[in-house]
């Protein structure tokens, strides 16, 4: 594995690697990279650029990573890449990046495993359990993909066993006292305060939210129609379809919001069917929004996506099934609305204990 220098018109010496490779093809090809400092960093160049091309469980981690990364784009969204690559280069490279993927073993896992469980930052506070469960959940993935690809023979995580849970303990929802509370407090910024009124009456997500045009909002039946979501990516919004082929969807709006709605579009310059709602806002701006909203009203801290959590959970209490709030989500199986927002709530098991009460002392039918 040779390395050659050159010396560059100034008089410094600089190095390059020089070198041939077989592709996925069949065919040979010719590489030649410049611009290397040391002889070192040229030779590890090569030993890097061909690590990749080997599709042996013998390859470097971090060599299976690129190609890992690499076939995934072309299969997911710009967003899900950039979390998939945030994790990976801050809790899997750090561990797993120098190894050969053959020599990662179960007990090298349980070790990277304990580590994180036992992490805690600053404040003293350990990963979220949902997070836990996401980072080894990806991990896992690399691994089936060694599997599957470089014949590796079994994917170490599977036998080292999971961490973190896969559902989050109760999320915590406003009632419809506490949201009221909380839209007082933000009447002063028109934006801010339409954006969360469409926001807990429709259980939109906040990328939907953010991707409303005005031709989107039909005043004549009462609806808003959700076909694609904002997001911000490297500094530029980045416009995408909904979280799932289920999340494209009308939602039907009562008349007070359709009222409220039709009053901030006027307030627009310039309104066309393709203009914003929120153009310039951000989903960072209505995280400050809800903190300062938060702080005012003094009701309990949520999070922006927590708003459909409390839409959903109002539905909940107002007695609709869970099928009926499914299609009003737009959930692809009534088993994601009833885990992820049929909890009961402490009021509701009180109407129950009272109502069996009533049962036993003849009060009440049971039938």
């Amino acid at each position: 594995m040779p390395a050659y220098k050159y010396t560059l018109k100034n008089g410094k010496t600089m190095w390059y690697a020089n070198f041939y490779y077989t592709d996925w093809t069949g065919e040979k090809k010719h590489i030649c990279k410049r611009g290397f400092s040391t002889q070192r960093e040229a030779k590890e160049y090569e030993r890097t650029f061909m690590d990749q091309q080997n599709a042996t469980s013998d390859i470097l981690f971090s060599s299976l990573v690129t190609n890992y990364l690499e076939d995934m784009e072309h299969r997911l969204k710009p967003t899900t890449m950039e979390n998939k690559r945030f994790i990976i280069d801050t809790k899997l490279l750090p561990y797993f990046g120098r190894q050969k993927v053959c020599d990662i073993d179960t007990i090298k896992i349980r070790k990277w495993q304990n580590e994180l469980i036992s992490f805690r930052d600053r404040d003293d506070k350990p990963f979220s359990q949902t997070y836990l469960k996401t980072v080894n959940n990806q991990m896992s993935a690399i691994m089936n993909y060694a599997v599957s690809h470089y014949h590796l023979a079994l994917n170490p995580c599977k036998a080292a066993g999971s961490m973190g849970k896969s559902k989050a303990d109760e999320r915590p929802y406003w009632t419809l006292e506490e949201f009221q509370k909380f839209s007082d407090a933000i009447m002063d910024k028109q934006d801010s305060w339409i954006g969360f009124q469409i926001l807990f009456w429709t259980g939109m997500r906040i990328g939907e939210l953010l991707a409303l045009q005005v031709k989107d909002i039909d005043f004549e039946h009462g609806t808003i129609t959700v076909d694609e979501s904002l997001t911000r990516l490297d500094g530029e919004d980045l416009i995408t379809a909904p979280k799932t082929e289920s999340s494209v969807r009308v939602i039907t709006i009562h008349k007070e919001l359709q009222e409220e709605i039709k009053e901030y579009i006027a307030t627009l310059y310039h309104v066309r069917p393709g203009t914003r709602l929120f153009t310039g806002r951000t989903k960072s701006f209505f995280e400050h929004e809800m903190e300062r909203g938060i702080k005012l009203s003094g009701v309990k801290k949520i999070t922006v996506h927590c708003t459909r959590h409390s839409h959903a959970s109002m539905l909940v209490q107002m007695g609709f099934s869970p099928v009926e709030i499914a299609k009003r989500l737009w959930h692809g199986k009534v088993t994601t609305t009833i885990e992820t927002y049929c909890h009961q709530s402490m009021d509701a098991q009180e109407k129950i204990a009272d109502r069996l009460g009533k049962v036993e002392r003849g009060e009440e039918s049971g039938l």
